[in-house]
């Protein structure tokens, strides 16, 4: 007990002398960091503000013809912008953000998903014989002569329900 606590006070106090000489060495450090971090929020703020509309000007038909650093500095620029509440945005920026994208990139989604159903269902086999009227009208036959459910299914007196039916006519299935 007492070697612990004789090595817990010499660690403090080499501790503290490193600590105190640490301390002043950073302070320069700290400093510039500070400095950093208030330079980082006035670009920061600037991004926030407005795009000019010379700037978002027939964007889509100049973007092609842009050179790839300038595209990426308008893009960073209008995904800041559009953070912004969007009652504050201007028509340019609305016009030239990304819900366009979005929307075209849903609708092909949803279109080839329209497809792929359509042909898996095309290309699918043909419905169980199970699955006819016809059937399902002998499997309610069936039911009522073993007698299942006497009591309120099938087999019960005055029973009005469909049965085992589901299909339409063999003639109206598609």
């Amino acid at each position: 007990m007492l070697r612990t606590s004789i090595i817990r006070a010499s660690g403090s106090a080499s501790s503290l002398l490193v600590s105190t000489a640490t301390r002043q060495a950073a302070a320069p450090i700290k400093a510039a960091r500070a400095a950093n971090a208030v330079v980082g929020q006035q670009q920061q703020s600037r991004r926030a503000h407005a795009i000019s509309n010379p700037t978002l000007a027939n964007i889509e038909k100049r973007w092609e013809a842009m050179p790839p650093q300038e595209q990426a500095d308008l893009w960073m620029s209008l995904r800041d912008r559009m953070k912004v509440d969007w009652h504050e945005l201007t028509k340019q920026e609305k016009k030239a953000g990304e819900g366009w994208t979005i929307l075209a990139y849903t609708a092909i989604g949803v279109g080839v998903s329209a497809v792929l159903f359509f042909v898996a269902r095309y290309n699918a086999r043909p419905a169980p014989k199970t699955m006819t009227r016809e059937y399902q009208e002998m499997t309610n036959e069936y039911l009522k002569e073993q007698r299942t459910e006497p009591i309120s299914g099938y087999a019960a007196e005055g029973y009005t329900g469909r049965g085992a039916i589901q299909s339409k006519p063999a003639g109206k299935q598609a």
